[in-house]
């Protein structure tokens, strides 16, 4: 349902009451819990539709509470988002967002009570290790509350700045102005499908180096990585026939031919039914997974409520 503008406070729009026979302006004392509980809504859910779900009642009503805020406040508060889908917090409601923000310390966090949407960006790779784990968690003891796992993109470092991303989570820990703690670690193994021709014996150097191999390139579209570098300094190198961004799709090339992929090992055990995993034949860094947060958010209490379950859950993770 579209955000409806407006008018402007000074009687400008032909809607408007004469000038001099306005009605009074909105005393702070007017807003109520409804419209407290509208505004929450429309912070958390940025989409009208959603929002009046989440309070059980109609667009309309909650078009009408959003009416009344507007006239509370003198402002739009929310513009209906440039790509047409859901709508845009202005200055003053993400003013009013901190406000919140500031409150909720004050009070705790109650995950039992929490509606609150957690905001995590991941790659697919680590998703796919602890996020059935940490979805298990909030199911449990926050069941109102909500999670989003999104892609990192430029806009990232701004987005956990602004509060629009709670947690960053990647392998490079050289992140300027965000807190850093370590969630797990993989070594690696290397993979080849069942009934692959070499057959099973012990995966020497030479052998490795002349198989056809698949490469997972988080950037998109890279042939070399860490295990290129690891061979670079013995003055090896490999073909790499073959690059993805996928964590998933990487695994099932190799079972369907005749590439070899090494990759962490804790990514490969979910699909070691239909492979053979062997110890890579040289030396390789393990595979390490950070957490970033931004320090505006360190101590707000429901973030550090999810930051204790995502430890707990890459704790669990296999």
């Amino acid at each position: 349902m579209p955000i409806r503008p407006i008018h402007p406070v000074d009687g400008a729009s032909g809607g408007a009451t004469p000038q001099g026979s306005r009605s009074p302006p909105m005393e702070l004392s007017d807003l109520d819990l409804g419209l407290l509980l509208a505004l929450d809504a429309l912070l958390q859910d940025t989409n009208v539709t959603r929002a009046a779900a989440r309070l059980g009642i109609s667009q309309s009503a909650l078009s009408g509470r959003l009416g009344r805020l507007r006239e509370l406040f003198g402002d739009p508060l929310f513009v209906p988002a440039s790509g047409g889908r859901g709508v845009v917090a202005t200055p003053l409601a993400d003013a009013l967002a901190q406000l919140r923000r500031l409150i909720e310390p004050t009070h705790g966090f109650d995950p039992a009570r929490s509606r609150r949407t957690f905001v995590i960006a991941v790659y697919e790779n680590p998703a796919t290790v602890f996020a059935p784990a940490l979805v298990a968690h909030l199911a449990a003891a926050a069941p109102g509350a909500r999670i989003a796992f999104v892609a990192p993109g430029a806009d990232t470092a701004e987005r956990l700045e602004r509060g629009g991303v709670d947690l960053l989570l990647g392998a490079d820990r050289g992140r300027e102005g965000l807190i850093c703690r370590k969630l797990l670690d993989s070594d690696y193994a290397t993979a080849q499908r069942r009934g692959h021709p070499r057959g099973t014996g012990p995966l020497d150097l030479d052998a490795f180096c002349a198989l056809d191999h698949v490469l997972i390139s988080a950037d998109g579209g890279g042939f070399a990585g860490v295990v290129d570098d690891a061979l670079a300094s013995l003055g090896r190198s490999r073909r790499v026939v073959v690059s993805t961004q996928s964590y998933a799709l990487a695994p099932l090339i190799v079972a369907g031919s005749d590439c070899i992929g090494t990759m962490p090992r804790r990514v490969l055990q979910r699909f070691a039914a239909g492979l053979d995993l062997f110890a890579p034949p040289l030396a390789l860094p393990s595979a390490r997974l950070y957490a970033f947060w931004h320090p505006r958010s360190h101590a707000d209490p429901g973030h550090a409520w999810l930051r204790e379950r995502l430890y707990e859950a890459a704790e669990a993770a296999p």
